[in-house]
Parts: structure tokens; C-alpha cells; sequence
């Protein structure tokens, strides 16, 4: 186990007679990187947020219920479970539309059925509710703000990688400049 001294706030900004221009130079890019990180990440996942949010209450309000029949009867399953049959609709401005839904097993034909459709008369989903929207969009906007905050991070972890082999490689020709002057070498 190292032995460490007291913490220190802000040692990388404090005055320090061995602190180089490079040590000064690293802690203003994770500085940046961090700040920047954060606030991409929330600007992000904010706005994925809201975008998400408002569409989902743009579905509801133009989303509709439409009774639709059954053309086909459909058989009976043992375990219950709804299957798809074809059923027929008729959309708001009166043109007639076929397609498939969800129904109870052994429905006969022209039983009525909820289907939901958009303002062209295509069958959709029945659209999330308010907190289910809620739910969705914080979901995605933490997922997109978390992939988008990782760019600045990654870029900040690149640049003080690059800083890091600079700073090795001037204390390799530092050393090969003095260490002969001090008449032993280790290696």
C-alpha cells in the first residue's frame, strides 16, 4: 500500500517549483474535457428527451380509435394467447381499409375489434400514455446523452494520452542529456 499524504483541492492549479509547463498544460485539458463532457451530455440527452416526448404527445393527439370487424373467423388456441386476423375498417374521410390485428382466439368473423389508426387511415399502435412517454423519453435521452457525452471524453482521454507520451519522451532526452553527468546510470 502507497503511503499519500493529505488530499489536496486544486493541487494540479496550486504553485509548484517542479510543476512544468505540460503538468499545467494536462490539467486545463481534463478540465475542458469534463466540463465539456457534462454539458454535452445533458444538452443531448435534453433535447433527445423532449424531441422524443413530443412526438409521443403528437401521437396521441392525432391517433385514433376505430371499430373495425373481423372478415375471418379465427380458430380457437389452447393457450389463450391473441393472434393476427385481417380486419377491415372504415377511416375518417369514408374510404375502406383492410389490414391486420391482434383479436381473441376463436372470434368469428364480424365480431368488432379496437384498432387504432393515424389521420391517413393506416393502422398504427395504440400510442403511449403520458407517463409511459415520459418514461421512453428519459430512457433515450440518457442513453443519447450518455453516447454523446463519451466523444468529449474520449477526445479528452486522447489528448492527455498524446500529453502523457510528450512529457515521457522529454524526460527520456532530459535524462540522456544529464544522466551520463552523474557518472552512474541505471539500465
Amino acid at each position: 500500500m502507497a503511503l499519500r499524504g493529505p488530499r489536496v483541492w486544486l493541487w494540479r492549479w496550486r504553485r509548484n517549483p517542479l510543476k512544468r509547463r505540460a503538468d499545467a498544460v494536462e490539467s486545463w485539458v481534463l478540465l475542458g474535457a469534463w466540463a465539456v463532457t457534462v454539458l454535452v451530455g445533458v444538452a443531448v440527452g435534453l433535447a433527445t428527451a423532449g424531441s422524443v416526448e413530443h412526438g409521443m404527445a403528437r401521437e396521441r393527439a392525432e391517433w385514433r380509435p376505430v371499430q373495425a370487424r373481423l372478415t375471418d373467423g379465427t380458430p380457437g388456441a389452447p393457450n389463450g394467447q391473441k393472434m393476427w386476423a385481417k380486419v377491415r375498417w372504415t377511416a375518417p374521410d369514408g374510404s375502406q381499409h383492410t389490414g391486420q390485428a391482434r383479436v381473441s382466439p376463436g372470434s368469428e368473423a364480424g365480431t368488432a375489434v379496437t384498432v387504432w389508426t393515424d389521420p391517413a387511415g393506416r393502422l398504427v399502435t395504440e400510442p403511449a400514455t403520458a407517463t409511459q412517454a415520459r418514461l421512453r423519453a428519459a430512457l433515450a435521452g440518457g442513453l443519447v446523452g450518455a453516447g454523446a457525452a463519451m466523444v468529449p471524453f474520449t477526445t479528452g482521454r486522447m489528448l492527455r494520452g498524446r500529453l502523457e507520451r510528450r512529457r515521457i519522451d522529454q524526460w527520456d532526452t532530459e535524462w540522456a542529456r544529464f544522466g551520463p553527468l552523474w557518472g552512474r546510470t541505471t539500465g
